[in-house]
């Protein structure tokens, strides 16, 4: 029988992880746009602080990688850590200054916890079985419903915490990795051994990538991540916009309401979409490992792409307050199945020798699209239409062709394997 205890160990410490150090990443992009907003000379970079965070783990993706293969998992966890933190006092000193430069700089070093982050799902695969793999997987993932609530909550305690917008919140990131770095002082995987001369050293980055179960898996763990961002990002831009510019709440909701007062509203109402999204994003992940396991990766990564195209047709039929809920409870639970399921199919693709290659190289491939895909949002949310409204249209027209994308080489990978086994 063969013994689980070990990753069973693991995944607990990185489902606390998930849970604890992730919550900074709803709370950062609850108010990074917003901030963004008010700093940046020109709105259309208002969605620029998310995506140099996205620009930064794709850029720490590789170095990160190779850490962890030479010195265990372990490090890398806690070098993402210690960006997050350096990060959240970056930006806490760009708001203090009204320095958008500033601000940016820590939005790109926050984006090695980014980076750290997306291998917790990888972690959760190194020692575990082939039957438990897809569950440790899904059970880490789940950690992220936590961080659902806590995240944004944060942001309401924090946001107006002082005289300085937002201020609060970044400062509060600093607590959040100090103090949950201290988990991976329990994790237990074993550095990678040091591979001898006569080892195999297996397939290099091109022919891992042209691999056809490989190129899908990257394909659509790309396209899931990347839309998800694109509309997750401009959410409380369009959220706030779409409020401040009509009434959300139905006609006479705010009246005598000042200002100041109904952007606080549409700020909490942000946070609350954003807190029902990413709950969508984490609360299948309970189950989602057992749907693979009993249909088949194939097809939940199918059902997630169907599910994304439903988010934007949601989104597109009005800016009522429920049309943002269901949007983005879709979207979350779209990106739960398209990504655990990309994630799956390419930890069972390649070698164990070629981990650190292959994860690297998948994770730079996903967040060059996430940061596309953020640095895209924020132009077509302020700057493609006369109207937040018309902004937001363009932001959830623009999923069409990456679900083509996605859903075609799915289809073309499905029809290849019955062409080769007839």
């Amino acid at each position: 029988m063969i013994d689980d205890s070990r990753a069973k160990r693991n995944v607990t410490i990185l489902v606390l992880a998930q849970a604890f150090l992730g919550a900074q990443m709803p709370m950062l992009f609850v108010v990074g746009g917003l901030a963004g907003q008010s700093l940046a000379s020109n709105v259309c970079f208002a969605t620029l602080p998310i995506s140099m965070i996205v620009l930064g783990s794709m850029l720490s993706a590789t170095p990160v990688s190779a850490i962890m293969q030479k010195y265990g998992r372990r490090a890398g966890f806690f070098l993402g850590a210690t960006g997050g933190a350096l990060g959240g006092a970056v930006g806490a000193y760009g708001l203090y200054v009204a320095s958008f430069p500033i601000f940016l700089a820590g939005s790109l070093l926050t984006g090695v916890y980014m980076s750290a982050q997306g291998f917790y799902r990888f972690a959760a695969a190194d020692t575990a079985s082939e039957a438990f793999r897809p569950k440790a997987i899904s059970y880490v993932m789940a950690g992220g419903l936590v961080s659902a609530v806590i995240g944004p909550q944060i942001v309401k305690w924090t946001a107006d915490a002082y005289v300085i917008p937002f201020l609060g919140t970044y400062i509060a990131a600093i607590g959040v990795n100090l103090l949950g770095s201290l988990l991976f002082l329990f994790i237990d995987i074993p550095r990678p051994p040091v591979p001898a001369h006569d080892a195999p050293r297996g397939r290099s980055r091109m022919e891992l990538i042209r691999t056809p179960r490989i190129a899908v898996a990257v394909i659509c763990g790309t396209v899931a991540y990347a839309l998800m961002n694109l509309v997750m990002t401009s959410t409380p831009l369009a959220v706030v916009g779409c409020g401040l510019s009509g009434d959300l709440l139905g006609p006479g909701a705010t009246a005598g309401m000042t200002e100041t007062e109904r952007m606080k509203s549409f700020l909490d109402i942000a946070s609350n979409v954003v807190t029902g999204h990413v709950l969508a994003m984490f609360a299948p992940s309970f189950f989602t490992g057992h749907l693979i396991a009993r249909f088949g990766v194939e097809r939940i990564m199918g059902l997630g792409i169907l599910i994304l195209a439903g988010a934007g047709l949601v989104a597109l039929q009005g800016v009522a307050l429920e049309n943002f809920f269901i949007a983005l409870i879709l979207l979350g639970l779209g990106w739960n199945f398209g990504f655990i399921g990309a994630t799956t199919m390419l930890a069972g693709a390649h070698a164990p020798h070629e981990r650190g290659r292959m994860q690297g190289l998948n994770d730079l491939i996903v967040f060059g699209g996430v940061t596309m895909a953020s640095l895209a949002s924020g132009g077509l949310m302020n700057c493609s239409g006369g109207s937040p409204v018309e902004g937001w249209a363009a932001v959830n027209w623009a999923m069409i062709p990456f679900l083509i994308l996605a859903g075609g080489s799915l289809t073309w990978l499905v029809v290849r394997r019955g062409t080769q086994a007839a």
